[in-house]
């Protein structure tokens, strides 16, 4: 429940993030207004031939009377057109990213900036990063097909199909969505596509959050173009807690020597060779002081003095009277 939630949030997020940063809010819209003119064209063609094609799809029905033919075609109608919208939900943002590809990876870079740190993208032209998004969507797109084309026909089943499918289908449709808006940041961070299904898969409620409500909302004319450049922010912010980055600031100069040691050869963060807190220079940092040889008595492995010794005894290692 706390991963549902949290979706949500970052949905909410993004929405907020687009509306501080107005321009960059409208430089997201472009892509989703020529999207949106495409898809109307389609769905408007389907509302008009949807009773052709449940005629042609049900042949066995013709010798049917009223009103169960009315019913069948009916209901087959229903279910087209809302397979239809369902599938252009999925398609749409996987469209519009894939014709606003410069657009939302600009604006995704911008919102990891705002955040403290973005992570430096893969070195490649544009027609190979746009080639790699129109792979990763196809292969997305065909695992949401098999799962639509398996609620299609499960919602054929009596009451089950027109109340625990409906619902089923749109978690379904979120997750494929979040999988689709969180691609850009995905793919700056070369994360390929069968990991980020798993990831996403190991936070299932943080998924469905996030992407139910955007294609609950998507489905109102109009919407889905105003909310788009949001929810790419959104799922932006989505990423940065799902693959955290471990920013490393770097070593400071130490001369020459192996990266990561100082002159002496001592692990980073120990200068001298000498572990905080041990002796060397007061405070344990800085060189250890210069050894010189053992003199008559001394014990092996005691401190070495470099002051003039008076003979073996316990004055060994001290300087001599009145020094």
């Amino acid at each position: 429940m706390r991963d549902l939630v949290a979706g949500m949030r970052y949905l909410g997020k993004g929405q907020r993030w687009v509306a501080r940063n107005g321009r960059w809010w409208g430089f997201g819209l472009i892509p989703a207004l020529i999207a949106l003119v495409l898809y109307a064209a389609v769905l408007t063609v389907l509302a008009l031939w949807s009773g052709d094609i449940a005629a042609w799809a049900t042949p066995f029905a013709d010798g049917w009377g009223s009103p169960w033919q009315g019913l069948l075609r009916g209901l087959f109608v229903a279910l087209l057109f809302a397979g239809g919208l369902t599938l252009s939900v999925l398609t749409f943002t996987a469209v519009t990213l894939l014709i606003g590809d410069p657009f939302y990876e600009s604006l995704s870079q911008k919102v990891e900036e705002s955040e403290g740190h973005c992570p430096p993208g893969p070195d490649r032209p544009l027609w190979q990063e746009i080639w790699i998004a129109l792979r990763d969507s196809f292969h997305v797109l065909l695992r949401a097909a098999v799962f639509g084309i398996l609620l299609f026909v499960l919602g054929f089943v009596p009451f089950l199909g027109q109340t625990v499918i409906p619902a089923i289908g749109f978690c379904v449709s979120g997750f494929f969505l979040a999988v689709e808006l969180t691609s850009v940041a995905m793919q700056r961070r070369d994360i390929p596509v069968r990991e980020r299904l798993r990831l996403l898969r190991g936070r299932k409620a943080l998924a469905v959050g996030f992407g139910t409500p955007i294609v609950l909302l998507f489905l109102i004319p109009f919407i889905a173009v105003v909310l788009m450049p949001g929810a790419v922010a959104g799922a932006t912010l989505l990423v940065r807690e799902l693959v955290p980055d471990e920013e490393q600031p770097p070593a400071p100069d130490r001369g020459e020597g192996d990266a990561g040691q100082d002159r002496a050869g001592a692990p980073y963060g120990q200068p001298g060779g000498q572990p905080y807190g041990q002796p060397g220079v007061p405070g344990g940092f800085g060189p250890a002081p210069a050894q010189f040889p053992a003199t008559p008595g001394q014990q092996p492995g005691a401190p070495r003095s470099p002051y003039p010794q008076s003979g073996p005894g316990p004055s060994a290692g001290r300087p001599p009277a009145g020094w």
